[in-house]
């Protein structure tokens, strides 16, 4: 089942809808209104092929210090530490 981003034009609503048909019409998930568009969504950062598969000798945490240096988890965490 496709996850769609929609806009309503009846009531506002803007956000993802799960299409268990497809090809029909997306209803509105606020109002139940079938007057509704698809919008272009942002890729998902899950697909296509990873760069790299395990973190290298050049990467950095989120607050910009190597992994050994930061005490973290590994890039992209610094353990709820705010800098």
């Amino acid at each position: 089942m496709p996850i769609y981003e929609i806009s309503c034009a009846a009531c506002g609503y803007s956000g993802e809808v799960i299409a268990f048909n497809p090809d029909g019409p997306l209803a509105c998930p606020s109002c139940g209104s079938t007057d509704t568009r698809k919008l272009m969504s942002a890729t998902s950062s899950m697909t296509g092929k990873a760069s790299q598969a395990f973190p290298g000798s050049g990467d950095t945490t989120c607050c910009g210090k190597r992994p050994s240096e930061a005490s973290c988890a590994g890039p992209g965490s610094c353990c709820g530490k705010t800098f």
